[in-house]
């Protein structure tokens, strides 16, 4: 298989997934209306809810649901061959993805801009809503601790990106006061932020920053320290001064990567090298149900069901907007993860290097990355991968290999930071929530559902050394990530039955996410017993038992809907006669 075919069909696929699929769920399953007044509009505040441009949320929807996700994912799931990860990538964006993004997305429109946790309570009960408040808490807090551990290892694995991610902060903040001051300037002024942060990423290529040992403390705890500080500030400060300015630069420079990386695929024309199918790979888990928990942002992922509904449904200004933002990015989304799988099963092809000096090409370059399941764990085996494959493609057209590195591993981090400052809001939200229904007065404020947030999380990350302590609990996120989707897509399919809306478009992909992403959590408990991993099989099934709980407690509120409106139905029916 051919890459620029690959890319080719799967783009079209898209723009006509887009007019066609979504479009109907805009008009015909979640009713778009141009005169609701939006939560932005109506609660306007100034720090959480601001009227926003479409092109600015986007690109802070987009850049706060993409991360690393569509980069991991796909890098780890190609070791089952490209084929299956393709088609889980292509038709799960369309079908699952983008259905549950939008459709969580207008449902907080719906609700005052609340959260998909909080609003569960009254599709469904209060039960249910402490129940999702505890896994959403759960995952966040997992994510939280990971991706600080995550950005301090790559500036440790690409100190050249230090200059540009801390570059962008100060950027990203005059960008935010320009745009507020020059509305009808922020073309010219995007161009001048992007080009400044180019400059930057220059800068950092001819001086890269290794961060020494500090006090005692390794380069990654110190990393993980200063980030966490940073969490904070981020999350504390209006929306409109750091996260919408630095989400949209971002998504410029995704942009600008994406376009690039297309280019080198048509100028390279790399044949695919990985296997097409490898259903065997040795020391791996089952390909099904893993690539379904494996695969998450490029496909679904119950992460964004947390951006929908904490960050991007209170900066709309319009419902129509909650198309090309909801269902559109997740498209976008999906088409990165298709790059990026082309670029660990073709671009790595093309030429690698090894530690050693030796100098492999085709299948030999490929299965020197993925030759077992230990050779692709690791976050450096992962973005190593994907940042030597992408570097390959864009030395194709004439950019140098090692800029080409200090450009993938900018884009890495630059995304990494995304996703932390927005799951740390999203995080100060929920406690903010939870406070607010127990009357915890501390924890109604910004500042102190911020400080739970973020020093809960410093404890789990700086329970190890190096800020790995989220490592401890990772085995079990991919699974609760998931089922955490599932468990949007049961609330959406309660709310369209309360509407007496058709409900096949949440239902079946509900159905596939739980039972596959369930099988892999009691798949994953059974090997943590076997292992005497004790904290994960306690944990973990706690975590079952709350879906399964949520699940019982969901069939009894559909029973009581179905027998009210057959109820309805049949005194009207009778009134009638």
């Amino acid at each position: 298989m051919n890459s620029v075919i690959l890319l080719l069909v799967c783009a079209v696929g898209y723009v006509v997934a887009y007019r066609t699929y979504g479009r109907y769920l805009g008009r015909k399953i979640f009713s778009i209306c141009t005169n609701h007044i939006t939560p932005a509009n109506e609660l306007q505040d100034n720090i959480d809810f601001v009227p926003t441009r479409r092109e600015i949320v986007f690109g802070h929807h987009y850049a706060s649901i993409a991360g690393t996700g569509p980069i991991v994912g796909p890098a780890i799931a190609v070791i089952w061959g490209w084929l299956p990860a393709l088609i889980w990538i292509f038709f799960g964006s369309i079908f699952m993805g983008a259905v549950h993004d939008f459709g969580v997305l207008v449902l907080s429109l719906r609700n005052r801009g609340e959260s998909i946790g909080e609003i569960s309570k009254r599709l469904i009960n209060d039960r249910v809503r402490v129940l999702f408040s505890l896994v959403i808490f759960f995952t966040l807090w997992v994510v939280v601790a990971i991706f600080c551990m995550i950005m301090a290892v790559l500036f440790d694995m690409f100190p050249q990106s230090v200059i540009p991610i801390w570059t962008q902060i100060p950027i990203a903040v005059a960008f935010g006061y320009s745009m507020r001051r020059f509305p009808n300037k922020i073309t010219v002024m995007s161009i001048a932020a992007v080009a400044m942060m180019y400059i930057s990423i220059f800068i950092g290529s001819y001086y890269p920053l290794k961060m020494p040992a500090i006090l005692g403390m390794s380069p990654l705890t110190a990393w993980t320290i200063i980030l966490l500080i940073y969490t904070y500030a981020a999350s504390v400060m209006p929306v409109w001064k750091l996260l919408q300015p630095r989400d949209f630069i971002n998504s410029y420079q995704l942009f600008i990567g994406l376009g690039m990386l297309c280019v080198g695929i048509f100028v390279s024309r790399a044949p695919i090298v990985a296997p097409a199918i490898n259903l065997n790979p040795p020391g791996a888990p089952p390909i099904i149900p893993f690539l379904f928990v494996t695969v998450a942002c490029g496909a679904i992922s119950g992460f964004h069901c947390m951006v929908s509904s904490g960050t991007t449904s209170k900066q709309l200004r319009t419902d129509k907007d909650a198309l090309s933002v909801g269902y559109g990015a997740m498209l976008v989304e999906g088409i990165m993860a298709v790059m990026v799988l082309i670029s660990v099963s073709a671009g790595l092809g093309m030429m690698l290097r090894t530690q050693s000096g030796e100098v492999l090409s085709g299948f030999c370059a490929w299965s020197h990355y993925y030759c077992d399941w230990a050779a692709v764990q690791g976050l450096g085996a992962k973005v190593g991968a994907f940042v030597k494959g992408s570097a390959n493609l864009l030395n194709s057209f004439g950019i140098p290999y090692t800029v080409g590195t200090t450009l993938m591993g900018v884009f890495v981090a630059s995304f990494a930071g995304t996703t932390l400052d927005t799951a740390t809001r999203i995080q100060r939200y929920i406690i903010n929530e939870l406070a607010r229904e127990s009357n915890i007065v501390p924890l109604k404020g910004r500042h102190g559902a911020t400080f739970v947030a973020v020093a809960s999380a410093a404890i789990l990350a700086l329970s190890q050394g190096g800020g790995k302590g989220g490592l401890i609990l990772w085995p079990l996120f991919g699974t609760s990530n998931q089922l955490l989707a599932g468990l949007a897509l049961l609330t959406l399919t309660v709310y369209l039955i309360r509407q007496k809306i058709p409900c096949k478009v949440t239902f079946i992909p509900m159905l596939i996410i739980i039972f596959f992403t369930g099988w892999a959590m009691i798949y994953n408990i059974t090997v943590f017993i076997a292992s005497g991993e004790w904290h994960l099989v306690f944990i973990g099934s706690i975590i079952l038992l709350l879906e399964i709980w949520m699940i019982v407690e969901t069939l009894i509120v559909y029973a009581n809907i179905r027998k009210n409106n057959l109820s309805e139905s049949n005194g009207y029916s009778q009134e009638n006669l």
